[in-house]
């Protein structure tokens, strides 16, 4: 099956509501109507509202950067992923390495946060990926199938037909470096064949994308492995010019 090409941009906690507007002014001219690649813009709480109304009708998705696992009730500070769809949001980020190291999020949580967002209605892009050390001891495929184990146990491997796995190595996030496009390509791939042990088809038509200082110019050598289905794009998602180049790199990526 045809596995459309993902591009979503991060904006992490940055934005503002001119900095907004302007920016997604941007990324509507320049990009068009590209239905050849999906984009997504996962932004703030406080922006859901703004965004929102910004992208109706245009080719451009919204998405979360996080949810409860909780569904209502006394939890203060929370957000429950009815309240996201209700803005419409088609996609929410569950999994960040910037969660499960700054706020201790364990594997289980993570599993629980996909749950919910595929409970209303939305598609979580599950972010997998290893430490700097981790790496360094060879443990990188051990480490990401026990994040992705952690949600098939739970959920099984029909979940992932409604779901984006996002490899991000934490040592590349916001640090300037990036997995050489041939690394990269030997982890999407191999999560794909970890699922193609539970279902063919499923693996077949998962998009796995790449998360971890993507930019212009290393983004056409990423997206052109086979397994790689786009990118999780962080700072450079902030600059139209940056992330329109990125975008336009999954243009040409093939989708059969």
């Amino acid at each position: 099956m045809r596995r459309q090409p993902f591009v979503a941009g991060n904006w992490k906690m940055n934005g503002g509501l001119a900095a907004n507007a302007a920016l997604l002014k941007a990324l509507l001219q320049g990009l068009g109507a590209a239905d050849a690649v999906e984009v997504a813009i996962c932004v703030p709480y406080p922006y859901l509202d703004q965004v929102s109304r910004l992208l109706r009708d245009t080719p451009i998705t919204l998405g979360a950067q996080d949810l409860s696992p909780h569904t209502a009730g006394a939890h203060t500070g929370e957000v429950s992923a009815f309240m996201l769809a209700d803005f419409d949001c088609r996609y929410v980020i569950v999994g960040h390495s910037e969660r499960r190291i700054s706020h201790h999020e364990s594997d289980d949580l993570v599993a629980e946060k996909f749950g919910a967002a595929r409970a209303a209605g939305m598609i979580p892009v599950l972010c997998l990926g290893e430490t700097l050390e981790e790496r360094r001891a060879d443990a990188t495929l051990e480490v990401v199938f026990r994040q992705l184990d952690a949600v098939l146990s739970r959920h099984g491997v029909t979940a992932l037909a409604e779901a984006v796995l996002a490899y991000e190595p934490v040592w590349a996030i916001g640090a300037g470096r990036t997995a050489k496009p041939e690394e990269a390509g030997i982890v999407h791939r191999a999560l794909r064949q970890r699922v193609a042990k539970e279902d063919l088809a499923a693996a077949a038509d998962l998009r796995i994308i790449y998360g971890g200082s993507v930019k212009a110019d290393n983004a056409a050598a990423l997206f052109a492995q086979p397994d790689i289905d786009g990118g999780l794009v962080g700072g450079a998602s902030l600059d139209a010019d940056e992330f329109l180049a990125i975008c336009r790199a999954g243009f040409g990526k093939r989708t059969t």
